[in-house]
């Protein structure tokens, strides 16, 4: 069936078509044309941006699935149509499970830019020609993505299709001179949500990782858990400076400080906080295939100071909260918590030093956010209170949709607590709240306290020192 041009002489919010075109420069070949209209369109004069996909990575669910698509049009702001352009790959052209950033794109930019302007015109909407002619401006897309290999593809019954992949990218090492350094991690992605890494560790080659013959997709590699490389959650576990006096009494006394994590992923914080901090740690996950990803490449360890419960996270703090109110043990026994329903009996035992949510919304086509709608509500917000010590704090990943969404929470939030912390970090995208059940008197100079100083040599002490009361 031939696909009429006219369909494209027109904005249809939301609406996503691709097609195949013969490549220009090669008759033998095909490109793999997908037009996106945004969601929302605009009230003046619409813009339209092309993209090349870069070579190698056609395959990747950035650029090959609608989702893809409509994250990088959120990327883009102002833009009514996007137009990615790419390689329509034949089978056996190059394993889709493993990439090489090549050192030049048979694509060329400038090449690209020049061939690609009459079937960018054909398919910009009638509107855009109202004073003549429009110039199409042409995206980039750039990441520090040096190669990768996908080592585990899956499906979990709540998040979908995932994957686990390892990765080199380059990273700056010196920020004055602009240098760039090598280094490994691995990846857990979901395909509902391509752009956007769910859980990141740092890993070691098991040879000379500085030799330049160490290749991704050639040599194995080691968890280093001793670190945390995803953006946001270090700033998380520097709320904890906000209570180190009160956490460091609680481990001269003898008693282990705990946490509850809601949202587990690959589980990096929860391990973190066990072997870097010394805590006792409950995470609470929807999806046991995504736990079970978590224990087999991302070294989560359900034992004696980490146990995890398959749940929803909002539910399950709520009968933690009210558990007192149960009358039967349903919930402890559906724990499955190896021992730590014991310890949850007394009143002393059961309430939690810190609560750390790292929950996303499930709907991502209005842009990816962070807490969902449901956390903001006030009876949540007091069920957190509830499974808090008396010094207890709650910290939340927050990236909000809109100024609305903000405000809203952050008046939930001072609603219910005392007090409420903010920690900026540093990537246009994510910011921690803090809220407390207390007020708070501490010093990030104090020396006696020997938690905040084992806490400064795990993180970064920039984000103790940028937290900021609202």
């Amino acid at each position: 069936m031939a696909l009429d041009i006219a369909t494209f002489e027109s904005l249809s919010p939301s609406r996503f078509i691709s097609f195949t075109v013969p490549k220009p420069t090669c008759s033998n070949s095909l490109l793999r044309v997908a037009v996106l209209d945004s969601p929302v369109q605009p009230t003046d004069s619409p813009q339209v941006g092309a993209l090349l996909v870069p070579e190698g990575r056609e395959t990747d669910w950035i650029f090959s699935t609608e989702l893809g698509h409509l994250q990088l049009l959120f990327s883009s702001p102002g833009i009514s149509r996007l137009i990615l352009i790419g390689n329509q790959l034949k089978k056996g052209d190059f394993s889709p499970h493993i990439y090489h950033r090549p050192l030049k794109c048979s694509l060329h930019q400038q090449e690209f830019e020049v061939w690609s302007k009459p079937l960018l015109l054909a398919l910009s909407p009638r509107s855009l020609f109202i004073n003549g002619i429009p110039e199409i401006p042409i995206l980039s897309y750039e990441d520090n993505l040096v190669s990768s290999v996908v080592i585990h593809e899956g499906v979990g019954h709540h998040v979908g299709e995932m994957l686990v992949e390892d990765v080199e990218i380059e990273i700056e090492s010196d920020m004055h001179h602009g240098r760039l350094r090598r280094e490994f991690r691995r990846r857990l992605r979901f395909k509902r949500m391509p752009n956007l890494i769910q859980t990141e560790v740092r890993i070691v080659p098991e040879t000379d990782a500085s030799s330049n013959n160490v290749w991704i997709g050639d040599v194995r590699f080691t968890l280093d858990l001793r670190v945390l490389v995803h953006p946001y959650l270090a700033p998380m576990v520097a709320s904890l400076s906000l209570i180190s006096g009160y956490i460091d009494g609680q481990i001269q006394n003898g008693f282990r400080p705990k946490a509850l994590c809601l949202g587990v992923g690959g589980g990096a914080l929860l391990t973190f906080l066990t072997i870097q901090l010394g805590f006792e740690v409950m995470g609470v996950d929807i999806d046991r295939d995504v736990l079970r990803v978590a224990k087999n490449y991302f070294g989560l360890e359900d034992g004696e100071f980490i146990h995890v419960k398959v749940g929803d996270a909002i539910k399950s703090m709520k009968k933690l909260a009210y558990r007192d109110k149960l009358h039967n043990s349903s919930f402890l026994a559906d724990c499955e918590l190896n021992g730590f329903s014991h310890s949850l009996d007394s009143e002393v035992n059961h309430k939690f030093d810190v609560v750390m949510v790292d929950l996303d919304s499930s709907d991502v086509r209005n842009g990816i956010s962070s807490p969902p709608l449901e956390f903001v509500r006030k009876h949540v917000l007091l069920a957190a209170r509830l499974v808090l010590s008396e010094f207890g704090i709650l910290a939340i990943n927050v990236i909000p949709p809109s100024k609305s969404f903000y405000d809203s929470l952050v008046n939930h939030f001072q609603e219910v607590f005392h007090e409420l912390y903010k920690i900026d970090v540093g990537n246009g995208e994510n910011f921690v709240l803090i809220a407390t059940l207390s007020p708070q008197v501490f010093s990030v100079e104090d020396c006696s306290n020997s938690f905040l100083m084992r806490l400064k040599l795990v993180i970064p002490e920039a984000y103790i020192n940028s937290i900021r009361k609202l």
